[in-house]
């Protein structure tokens, strides 16, 4: 028995635990991803086959999380947390591509069906990434590292590029937004609409800001005896995330990470937080191992949203949207069309709603970045307007 039908074993076995048998089973196929520059083959297979699986999962109605440790090229550790009431029957290997160090696998799962489902899993949603803020910005000044609110937007960014399965993003690093100082300020209603405006401007449906709260020195180094020699202090990280629905300004999740690492450069050493020696150090690894764990979340929280667009033309019975491949739009996919209006509340709030529209589009062309789509009887769109929604659930 190979190394790859062991691990599937081991994952179908774990699964079956989770609820009675049912004899209404029904296959779903997905794809899984996974790179084969740090893997060995059987590793990176491993891994797709439990990306498929897990979106194969979340699309029959069940919530996964999944820690894997491979140490030494060997599966150490491998721990499904299934919160659902069906289970796998039986997973089949379709499909297995290379394109450079990218593997992708196409896998055909035997799942009890659940009520709840997240056909929204094989779209990814696009999200702007924005440049952090120092809240206490003196904190910086031993290894002058004042640019690490772009620096860690930066890796996140890159993270994302590697990890995410259901983003795509972007990232403005160069100008710092209002949201701290109407964070702190509790004007909620501002930062909804600077979160729409910034939504707009970039094409985005997701915005997520950031906060730097703590990067100060611990007062006990880790060595006494050798501080006179050294100068190594654990140096603290603290940082918030909010992550904002572009679409109505709405807060969708937030979280702070925090955690101390050494530092191991001299007190009057100036460390450049894009340099490898950073990313590199104690301190900086620290650090990447917290965005690790942003990446996760943000999936976590996105992947069974709707996938929404910005209609941005419009001619007769014909729609184009920003919406394309990258985003997981293929050729006949169906989208609804939502009517966007504005209300206000009765202590002057601005909020924006949504009305569900008769029609619904099928997508005929394709781009990167746009779709075209049109009504499959031919009618002409009725009211509909640019910047009105497509919607795929």
């Amino acid at each position: 028995m190979n190394y790859c039908r062991k691990t599937l074993l081991l994952i179908i076995g774990l699964l079956l635990c989770v609820s009675p048998y049912s004899a209404h089973a029904q296959w779903y196929e997905t794809q899984g991803h996974a790179r084969l520059d740090k893997n060995t083959v059987e590793i990176a297979r491993t891994k797709a086959m439990e990306n498929a699986l897990k979106k194969a999962l979340l699309i029959a109605g069940a919530s996964v999380s999944s820690v894997q440790q491979v140490i030494n090229g060997l599966l150490t550790q491998d721990q499904l947390n299934i919160r659902a009431t069906g289970s796998v029957n039986s997973i089949e290997l379709v499909d297995e591509t290379y394109n450079g160090d990218l593997l992708t696998v196409t896998i055909r799962a035997d799942i009890f069906p659940q009520e709840r489902k997240c056909f929204a899993v094989n779209f990814k949603k696009s999200l702007l990434i924005t440049k952090s803020n120092i809240m206490h910005r003196q904190q910086a000044n031993i290894g002058k590292i004042y640019s690490i609110d772009k620096a860690v937007p930066q890796q996140l960014s890159k993270q994302l590029s590697e990890h995410s399965a259901y983003t795509t993003h972007s990232s403005i690093l160069n100008n710092k937004t209002q949201f701290s100082r109407l964070n702190n300020s509790l004007a909620n209603d501002k930062i909804a609409e600077l979160s729409k405006t910034l939504a707009h401007s970039s094409n985005s449906q997701y915005i997520l800001f950031s906060e730097i709260h703590d990067i100060s020195f611990e007062q006990e180094a880790t060595n006494n005896w050798q501080f006179w020699q050294q100068g190594i202090y654990p140096r603290n990280f603290v940082m918030n995330f909010y992550l904002y629905n572009g679409i109505n300004g709405e807060l969708m999740w937030q979280n702070e990470y925090q955690s101390s690492a050494p530092w191991e450069f001299t007190k009057r050493l100036t460390i450049d937080p894009f340099s490898i020696k950073f990313w590199q150090s104690k301190y900086g690894t620290m650090i990447s191992s917290l965005l690790e764990k942003v990446v996760k979340n943000i999936d976590e929280n996105i992947m069974c949203e709707p996938s929404r667009g910005n209609i941005i033309q419009l001619t007769g019975n014909q729609i184009t949207f920003d919406l394309g491949r990258q985003h997981g739009v293929k050729i006949g996919d169906e989208f609804t069309v939502l009517q966007r209006h504005s209300f206000s509340s009765n202590d002057g709030k601005n909020y924006t709603g949504f009305n569900a529209s008769p029609y619904k589009v099928k997508v005929t062309q394709l781009t990167r970045n746009t779709a075209v789509a049109q009504t499959p009887d031919g009618d002409l769109f009725g009211n509909i307007q640019v910047d009105d929604l497509v919607v795929r659930y």
